[in-house]
């Protein structure tokens, strides 16, 4: 079971809370934020009215196969303490943040932006790392080689193909979250001494892909 905790990141110069358990971001704090310095009262029931607030739940739930609205939103009981308020999707807080006022587009805009140029920044620094650790405990002729067999070897552990350029044609969320860690992990377990050599790191990423790549039957 995943332990709970609510971050909190800025989106322009408001506050924004996450939940790291479902990822859900809370609606009813950004809303009050924006009323209190628009001096507006804008009404969350009002967003959830709308047709096509309706429609896009839907398009949420049919694209990510879920069974259910409240795995979309869930507008908590609580008045008080960290589960207060409604809890939204990320892209249906997207869709609501841009709903407040359209002069908000820009921050929210830049917000979804700036994840993503984090998250490349992140892979290309473990990727430094990583080159390191691997010429660490490669010969001088073998550094660029083994470099290159090995980066290659992790597009194919991530993205399920190596071709060039696969890191800027494939920059999803999800793969730069999967190419940073496993990048990370690679140069760990070099530094710590408990991969020694290049097939000793191919071997490792062969253990990864076969593990991803498993059929579920044989998985049970």
């Amino acid at each position: 079971m995943k332990t709970n905790q609510v971050l909190t990141r800025k989106m322009g110069s408001f506050d924004v809370f996450q939940r790291t358990s479902d990822h859900m971001f809370n609606g009813t704090l950004l809303l009050k934020q924006w009323n209190n310095q628009s001096r507006t009262e804008r009404k969350m029931d009002n967003y959830f009215n709308i047709q096509g607030t309706g429609e896009f739940v839907e398009t949420i739930m049919a694209k990510e196969n879920l069974h259910t609205p409240k795995l979309v939103y869930v507008k908590s009981r609580a008045s008080r303490g960290g589960n207060a308020g409604t809890w939204m999707h990320p892209l249906l807080f997207i869709d609501f943040a841009m709903w407040i006022n359209p002069a908000f587009k820009y921050d929210v805009l830049k917000f979804v932006y700036d994840q993503l140029i984090q998250y490349r920044n992140e892979a290309g620094d473990t990727y430094k790392d990583m080159c390191a650790a691997i010429a660490s405990v490669s010969g001088r002729e073998e550094v660029s080689s083994n470099i290159q067999k090995i980066a290659k070897a992790i597009n194919v552990v991530v993205f399920g193909k190596h071709q060039r350029e696969a890191r800027n044609k494939m920059a999803e969320e999800v793969w730069m979250k999967e190419l940073t860690s496993l990048q990370s992990k690679v140069a760990e377990l070099i530094n710590l001494g408990y991969l020694k050599n290049f097939s000793q790191i191919r071997e490792y990423l062969l253990r990864i892909w076969s593990a991803k790549n498993q059929p579920k039957e044989l998985a049970q």
